[in-house]
């Protein structure tokens, strides 16, 4: 009995020496945290150089942003100036080819307006006779016909005096009464109108029926 009890206090003892395992110290307080103060300051040293790096990504992200919005600012302005400068361009262009074009126009009358006495000599040889001249005649209507084809050429008619008197291409200096006129026929033509195109370069001197 004595020998037994003696085992039982060595075994104790042995046990008591014996380091403990730490997977059975693990298991008995599997709620300890296991301490390392070097790794945590790596980490949190590694945390702030990222959220350093972010801020200036973000900045740099911002001034690109505000460059971008700054250039398309300027870029519509000078678009829209570039579209103001053109459409005035192209009225100045229309404006001068018009104005040259009635410069133009305008010459032409002038010219039409010097020469026409000289026809209206011509037209009125050719309505007296000259029997004994016939050569003269003929001569008269070439150089009538040469002119009338100048005329053409600048786009120079007569005014018509078939149609009834308009005071807008017509000058009546004369009246008559007759039951068996039209009213505002032109009876006669004293001196021949000319235009070109749309514009009156002489107008007709006419008699008008009342």
């Amino acid at each position: 009995m004595e020998m037994t009890e003696d085992k039982n206090k060595n075994l104790e003892e042995h046990l008591a020496d014996e380091p403990m395992n730490p997977e059975t110290e693990t298991r008995e307080n599997p709620e300890a945290p296991e301490e390392n103060p070097q790794g945590t300051g790596e980490a949190e040293e590694l945390k702030g150089e990222d959220v350093i790096e972010m801020k200036e990504m973000f900045k740099k992200k911002k001034e690109l942003q505000d460059r971008l919005k700054k250039a398309e600012n300027e870029n519509a302005a000078l678009k829209d100036r570039l579209q103001r400068l053109s459409a005035e361009y192209d009225n100045y262009r229309k404006r001068t080819q018009k104005e040259k074009e009635g410069l133009y126009a305008d010459s032409i009358n002038d010219v039409v307006k010097t020469i026409l006495p000289i026809m209206d000599s011509l037209e009125a040889s050719l309505q007296v006779e000259h029997a004994d001249l016939p050569s003269m005649r003929k001569g008269v209507e070439m150089t009538l016909g040469i002119f009338q084809d100048a005329l053409k050429k600048l786009k120079v008619e007569e005014v018509s005096t078939t149609i009834p008197f308009n005071p807008n291409f017509h000058d009546a200096v004369m009246h008559v009464d007759d039951p068996a006129l039209g009213e505002k026929e032109i009876v006669q033509v004293f001196i021949k109108g000319y235009q070109r195109e749309d514009k009156i370069i002489r107008y007709s001197v006419v008699k008008v029926a009342n």
